[in-house]
């Protein structure tokens, strides 16, 4: 006998109203001002006005290969190994022809160089069967490649094809961090909350700008702050030397602003 507790699908559907709750769009609360952001971006561009990255290349092919290569790996490192393979392949095509054993000898100075090379073989072999030996201006088509991840891609799109995205790399991730600018526990948040923070006409060069921060100032093992062009904007607590800092500190939830 039936249990007439139990309603047929077709009975809910006809007889319950479907609710569908839609996610709002995230907030990102910042402890800076708008005006606190635009000063310092404004001040980065001042500094830097036309940044480039420091990954020799010629091509988008030749960018993804070196960028690809550079994961646990130095940008010089890179460059030194990179100047010898792209005389003889910069395109998919002649890297294929190349061929993994060869590939392995001119990147041998790179750590990780047995598995790179496997997957430089794998790239270019897609590149050419799959999109036609041109690579893909798109994140999701990029991130098939092996090897390639989301922020290969983002550094990519960005410097290959003039897109504004945000590729957080060890760099970057330890200054949204430091600072408080955009702090998150993964890269992928961290870049989220940094594409809503950072004032829209200054995202195109913003990647780039916090990179050769990083590197060069807010440096990992100390910041030095006493060079530093925005340390009297900066709010993190661990600057290196006593730079005038925001006179009241207040949890993040009370101070700045909602970004949308």
């Amino acid at each position: 006998m039936p249990n007439p507790k139990l309603k047929s699908a077709a009975t809910l559907s006809q007889n319950s109203e479907v609710i569908v709750r839609r996610k709002k769009p995230a907030t990102v609360r910042s402890i800076y001002s708008e005006a606190e952001r635009e000063e310092i971006f404004r001040r980065f561009s001042v500094q830097r006005p036309e940044p480039k990255g420091e990954l020799e290349h010629s091509n988008p092919f030749t960018l993804v290969v070196a960028v690809a290569l550079s994961a646990q790996a130095t940008d010089a490192g890179v460059n030194k190994a990179t100047r010898a393979l792209f005389k003889v392949a910069d395109t998919p095509e002649k890297m294929l022809a190349l061929g993994e054993e060869r590939v392995r000898d001119y990147i041998k100075t790179i750590g990780l160089y047995r598995n790179k090379a496997k997957n430089l073989i794998a790239l270019s072999r897609m590149l050419v069967e799959v999109f036609g030996g041109v690579v893909p201006q798109t994140r999701d088509e990029l991130v098939m490649l092996p090897g390639v991840g989301r922020k290969t891609a983002n550094v990519v799109l960005s410097m290959a094809f003039g897109q504004a995205t945000m590729a957080v790399d060890t760099h970057i991730f330890r200054i949204a961090n430091r600072i408080k600018l955009a702090p998150g526990k993964t890269p992928d948040e961290v870049e989220e909350r940094l594409m809503k923070v950072i004032p829209r006409h200054y995202l195109y060069h913003a990647h780039h700008w916090l990179i050769l921060h990083g590197r060069y100032t807010c440096k990992a093992r100390r910041p030095e702050c006493e060079r530093c062009v925005i340390a009297d904007i900066c709010k993190s607590p661990e600057k290196s030397c006593d730079v005038p800092a925001p006179l009241v500190e207040l949890p993040p939830q009370l101070i700045g602003e909602a970004v949308e």
